[in-house]
């Protein structure tokens, strides 16, 4: 993109012009996908309760998010007499912001990522760990009980999950050899008996996958791990105090995180961009040289973010020590025996090859 204005601007400029255009071509899509996938998660758990779901505000209800949006634009920002104001206001701004800024090196075909560093899974790792301050912030700037007691729920829940997605990473770190998310890519590319471009499918990395998937929901505070939100217990949680767009923020930065989410599972695990299978004609619009890598991508996201609603439609939250069991006793030790496997294996038959 840079050379479309390096005729015209000095090369400083036309890097800076075509950096805001990367960023807003990433960043105004989400957004959108952010509205649509709230009305999607809605039909979804009504179609699982035989309900309808939103039907009214313009066709099928496609229209209600915006609807939604529109009203919460419109109310009045309250802030609580006793809170610490700036800590209260920028929050949620915290919280949205570090949602869009992991999406610069997610890769959505073999030549469209913002930026396509070499240390692009250390970069989403410590963007999101930054999504929690939203939280704590909120708790301790509302001075009232039931947020502070979410936020402290946050901080223990973000911690225990991350450690073993930490883990997690690492593992396909050693097998695709590098931090790359573009590389992760490439590396499922027949990755299993020479046809399938995806991890999920290798014996070593399956597990895995299936902890990932699950830590990314306790990631994104999502059910059964909503424990930040439990309305039997704290009301609102860490969103108690908060109204109009500040409300709304933390709803956006909530989606945008889910789906980015998606984004990483498919990936990570299946192929990203890649087609499912290693076949020709799945790279192209057949008859034209127009690749397919954004929609296989957009196609992954999209049955991942459908077993979220499911799980959110169909189980019960759990009990706090339940989910503070599953993380330290179950996935901590599992996918750190799992990096132990894969290591051995790899020093075996990639980098020692038995009987060379």
């Amino acid at each position: 993109m840079i050379s479309w204005f390096t005729p015209a601007l000095p090369y400083g400029w036309a890097y800076f012009i075509a950096t805001i255009l990367d960023i807003l071509v990433i960043a105004l899509p989400v957004m959108l996908a952010v509205a649509m996938i709230i009305y999607v998660d809605r039909k979804i758990w009504a179609a699982m309760a035989l309900r309808r779901g939103p039907n009214v505000v313009g066709p099928f209800g496609l229209l209600q998010s915006f609807a939604d949006g529109a009203k919460v634009f419109l109310q009045e920002t309250i802030i609580p007499a006793a809170a610490n104001r700036g800590l209260f206001l920028i929050a949620p701004i915290i919280t949205f912001t570090v949602a869009l800024i992991a999406w610069a090196v997610i890769p959505f075909s073999s030549f469209s990522v913002v930026a396509n560093i070499n240390v692009g899974l250390l970069y989403i790792l410590a963007a999101s760990s930054l999504g929690v301050y939203g939280v704590i912030l909120a708790g301790w700037a509302s001075n009232s009980k039931y947020p502070f007691y979410s936020a402290i729920r946050a901080a223990a829940q973000m911690v225990s999950y991350e450690v073993a997605i930490g883990f997690v990473l690492i593992s396909v770190v050693m097998w695709a050899g590098s931090f790359n998310l573009q590389d992760i890519v490439l590396a499922q590319k027949g990755e299993v008996l020479g046809i399938f471009n995806v991890n999920i499918l290798n014996p070593l990395l399956f597990p895995m996958g299936v902890v990932f998937l699950i830590s990314s929901m306790a990631e994104t505070s999502r059910t059964p791990f909503d424990l930040t939100e439990a309305e039997s217990e704290l009301v609102a949680g860490y969103q108690t105090e908060y109204s109009s767009m500040a409300f709304a923020l933390y709803w956006l930065g909530e989606y945008a995180n889910v789906i980015l989410m998606c984004a990483l599972n498919a990936t990570l695990f299946w192929g990203g961009w890649l087609p499912p299978l290693d076949l020709p004609f799945l790279y192209v619009i057949p008859g034209t040289t127009i690749g397919l890598g954004l929609f296989w991508l957009l196609l992954k996201m999209a049955c991942c973010f459908f077993v979220f609603s499911w799980v959110k439609a169909t189980l019960p939250r759990y009990r706090y020590d339940q989910l503070m069991r599953l993380g330290w006793k179950i996935f901590l030790p599992l996918s750190l025996l799992f990096v132990f496997l894969v290591s051995g294996w790899l020093m075996l038959t990639r980098f020692h090859p038995i009987g060379a």
